[in-house]
């Protein structure tokens, strides 16, 4: 029997719905490493899926680093009403942050980079589990990072 305190805490971590944890959970005789493997998975194969819908809302995220390193981050996803969500205005703040934090020179490197916040995850994973929460194709577009005496 699987507690719901173990399925609260793996829904927590990963965002995963609370049938998804209680199923990953199960498969795996109650092994929380590996239910969270189960989930990173399924929610890469959910962003595959998703990759071919057209993504053109979204936001733009601009983020100041004291005063002295800037990120402007265009950030897309299918619907407007995607864009207004808490969850995506979030991912769209982590990943300016992340830009401003290790400075990647382009989309493909920033996507492999270690997630600075969990280093357990590269962002590419970060973003796959936000398609799999929100239910839509996300898209870093473009990003632009400024810092003060830098040509």
């Amino acid at each position: 029997m699987i507690s719901a305190e173990l399925v609260g805490k793996l829904r927590i971590e990963t965002g995963a719905g609370v049938m998804d944890c209680k199923n990953a959970l199960e498969k795996t005789n109650g092994d929380y490493e590996k239910a969270k493997k189960i989930l990173a998975e399924n929610a890469q194969v959910i962003a595959k899926e998703k990759a071919q819908r057209s993504a053109k809302q979204g936001l733009i995220e601009c983020y100041c680093h004291g005063g002295k390193i800037g990120v402007i981050l265009e950030l897309n996803c299918e619907s407007d009403f995607v864009a207004k969500n808490e969850q995506f205005k979030n991912l769209a703040h982590e990943l300016a942050m992340q830009i401003a934090s290790m400075n990647p020179k382009d989309t493909q490197e920033l996507m492999a980079e270690i997630y600075i916040r969990d280093e357990s995850m590269t962002i590419q994973q970060l973003v796959e589990q936000a398609i799999a929460k929100i239910g839509e194709n996300i898209q870093i577009k473009r990003f632009e990072r400024f810092e003060l005496g830098k040509e």
